[in-house]
């Protein structure tokens, strides 16, 4: 299965104003041995993005180009003459790369930066978050009151050589004020030849102005600035539903010393096998293993799980989540860089870089439409004088208003702020998707193949059922002499008798003599100077115990691909204990929903037939395949793509990895799964709730759905503003409309999905 490329989608509008992360904020994803970063100062945007791929294409041996937009830099797999004619493609296309350094394999772009390096973002980026209130929205605020004053002029003043004057000079500062930022762009677009938003913006703007239209030029200038920096605000909240995970771990824990003092200590410095103290009510710094202390932890922010979850010795807590009651200690598992968190949160990101299908379609079309359309309106400007009559004044007006109408900013912007929303929103319900384009096939599977054990089941044996079969004794007395004997014994059947008669209400645990171990048969001891054993229904029969009522007892609970185990003395059978790996609580009500859906569940399971039918028969899954090894599972999966057609897969061990690969989507279970599993997989549920699959198909609807309207708004509003620039009345004030009114549609549209809906993500 491919994996996508570890870039980062941030901003995919053209301005200034692309975001403000520093580049220490965000962990960078792994790189290959020799892999090269790139800082291409005035990369700004998606479009740009594409420009420079388009430059590299060329060069076909050119592996994993990795871009980060927020840190405007490009990693790629090159060395020596092969890297010197890649710099100079980015150069030719208009771009100014400078070679940051090889990096060894395992570190990150912030470790590869120049120290001292300004934050992503060009003249707002070098700025914190408050540039929003500080230099500039106060200079594009002043813009458009200098552009206002031109336009009163226009309107009110008389016409004269001095007031013309005036006009000018104020529409001139205007211009400058705010578009200082899209003139030098634009003209570095030009004189590449590129076709982007910011030359369409400076050939028309510099037209209105030369043709004596001052003050349409300037309020054209100023609102497109100020909506440019509406725009890149709104896409932040996208990212920064990604970014804020970071806050969730504290930045320091208290660590207990080797003289059994507590010292407050940075997370980052914190070493694995460290024993770290959590109060009730603090979040955890790190991963780590419960070694002292009993408690609820609230692990929502990770896992997705609405309840917390109860923690004793021997549990596992992940940093972000919150110790809801009394004080735990832990022993860290994993240093501060690759917890599940910084995983979580490297995923996503390297997910949001992946370029999904839809987004590669809109980029290849915007890449013919905007050429198109300067053709449109350079046509226009030398033909309508001739065929419509018109003044070359009224014509070139024509051609500017198209221009700007023109600018593909909308319908670039459409599909990766809906794509980073649904991935964000996923994200907050403990849900990974690896990348764009399995968010957007999710809608369309027909099929979901389902692991038995650790997926559709609990993934352990539980006790389900204890029934004394002998009136000669008390059932209490009857529990207590099986916990007696269960007690003593590891084995996972054992194990689970113990527990589950210890949580139900507590038996006397009586001592057990001339305790031994029955292979294949059970174990044995002698309780209070009685010799009883706990054995199989083999050795139960082998000892003539049986008798026809209880036959049908066993039989019973057989057919619920139920394990039977015997508590007998030498004489008789004293109780049936009856032990399952029972179906997870939400199992039934996700098959539901996915049959809803209209998508068929089916089990692939490695286990006997008899306990598959009876757990699908409890799940309502109709169609069940079993006994299966790793490589019948894979075969299983290409039948069901062949029959059924697009078919998901969903696991958690090391046997599930091949269906996962293979499969059109591969969900891993992250809570028990293995890291295999979670590997091979596109989706992790975190939690490993089944609810979640039909959660994500449902998200994925709403995701085309808006991918849809979101490409219908950007080209049906262009295309409305088309026609009244031709054959209309349209103006320059309306083009800017058009053009940044379709860009803010669209982001607000796609935000949509970071809110959660009644049944959905």
């Amino acid at each position: 299965m491919n994996q996508p490329n570890p870039t980062k989608l941030v901003s995919s509008n053209c301005s200034d104003h692309c975001g403000d992360l520093s580049i220490d904020e965000q962990p960078a994803a792994a790189a290959s041995p020799g892999a090269v970063t790139l800082r291409i100062a005035n990369m700004d945007c998606a479009s740009e993005e594409s420009e420079i791929r388009r430059a590299l294409e060329p060069f076909g041996d050119l592996d994993n180009l990795r871009f980060d937009l927020g840190r405007r830099t490009l990693t790629l797999d090159a060395q020596g003459a092969q890297l010197d004619q890649a710099v100079a493609a980015i150069r030719k296309a208009g771009f100014q790369p400078e070679v940051m350094g090889a990096r060894p394999a395992g570190q990150g772009a912030a470790d590869a930066s120049p120290a001292g390096h300004e934050h992503a973002g060009g003249e707002q980026g070098s700025q914190p978050s408050a540039s929003w209130l500080g230099e500039g929205l106060p200079r594009l605020i002043l813009a458009l009151v200098f552009a206002i004053g031109a336009e009163g002029l226009s309107f009110f003043a008389p016409s004269s050589l001095q007031w013309d004057i005036a006009k000018m000079a104020l529409a001139a500062i205007a211009i400058f004020l705010a578009g200082f930022g899209t003139y030098r762009k634009g003209f570095a677009a030009l004189r590449a030849g590129r076709l982007n938003i910011n030359a369409l913006m400076t050939v028309a703007v510099t037209g209105a102005f030369l043709i004596g239209q001052w003050p349409e030029a300037a309020m054209v200038m100023a609102l497109y600035a100020i909506a440019e920096l509406i725009e890149a605000r709104a896409v932040d909240r996208a990212r920064n539903a990604i970014r804020s995970l970071l806050a969730l771990a504290p930045e320091e824990a208290d660590v207990r010393q080797a003289d059994g003092s507590w010292q407050r200590m940075l997370a980052k410095a914190i070493a694995v096998d460290s024993i770290v103290r959590v109060r009730p009510g603090e979040r955890f710094a790190l991963d780590g293993v419960v070694s002292s202390g009993n408690g609820a932890v609230d692990q929502s922010a990770v896992t997705g799980e609405s309840i917390p979850v109860d923690k004793a010795p021997g549990d596992q807590v992940f940093a972000g989540t919150v110790n809801a009651a009394s004080e735990l200690q832990i022993r860290t598992t994993a240093p501060a860089g690759d917890t599940l968190l910084a995983r979580i949160i490297q995923a996503v990101e390297q997910a949001q870089g992946s370029r999904a299908p839809t987004q590669r379609f809109v980029d290849r079309f915007a890449a013919i439409y905007t050429p198109a359309v300067f053709v449109l309106a350079v046509l226009v400007a030398l033909l309508t004088p001739w065929l419509m009559a018109w003044t070359w004044m009224q014509a070139i007006y024509k051609a500017l208003v198209l221009l700007v109408i023109a600018c593909p900013c909308a319908l670039v912007i459409s599909t990766p702020v809906t794509v980073v929303s649904g991935l964000a929103a996923a994200a907050r319900r403990g849900v990974l998707i690896k990348g764009g384009i399995y968010l957007e096939e999710a809608r369309k599977l027909k099929a979901v193949a389902l692991d038995k054990t650790g997926t559709l089941t609990e993934g352990k044996p539980a006790l389900v059922a204890f029934v004394v079969v002998t009136a000669a004794r008390s059932e209490a007395t009857v529990r207590g002499l099986a916990l007696s004997l269960a007690a003593r014994s590891d084995h996972p059947v054992s194990k689970a008798i113990a527990a589950g008669l210890v949580s139900a209400d507590r038996p006397e645990e009586l001592p057990v003599e001339d305790f031994t171990a029955l292979p294949g048969r059970g174990i044995s001891g002698l309780v209070g100077g009685e010799r009883l054993t706990l054995a199989n229904h083999r050795w139960v029969e082998e000892k003539g115990l049986c008798s026809a009522e209880l036959e049908a007892r066993l039989a019973e609970h057989e057919k619920q691909g139920r394990t039977v185990t015997l508590l007998a003395s030498e004489r008789e059978v004293l109780a049936v204990v009856a032990v399952a790996d029972r179906i997870k609580p939400t199992s039934r009500q996700a098959v539901q929903e996915l049959l809803a859906l209209g998508v068929t569940p089916v089990m692939l399971t490695g286990d006997n037939a008899t306990t598959a039918r009876a757990i699908a028969q409890q799940a309502g899954i109709d169609e069940v395949r079993g006994p299966l090894l790793p490589d019948e599972k894979l075969t299983a999966i290409q039948q069901l793509q062949a029959t059924r057609g697009m078919t998901a897969m969903t696991g958690d061990g090391i046997n599930d990895a091949p269906a996962l690969a293979k499969a059109d989507i591969g969900f891993a279970m992250g809570g028990a799964g293995t890291h295999t599993a979670m590997e091979a997989a596109d989706i992790v549920v975190m939690n490993d709730d089944l609810r979640r699959l039909p959660e994500i198909i449902r998200l994925s609807k709403r995701a085309h759905a808006v991918l849809v309207q979101n490409i219908s708004l950007a080209l049906g509003i262009k295309a409305v503003f088309l026609v009244l620039a031709v054959f209309g009345s349209a103006s320059m004030w309306m083009a800017v409309f058009a053009d940044m009114g379709a860009s803010l549609l669209v982001v607000f549209n796609g935000l949509r999905l970071l809110r959660p809906e009644r049944k959905e993500l």
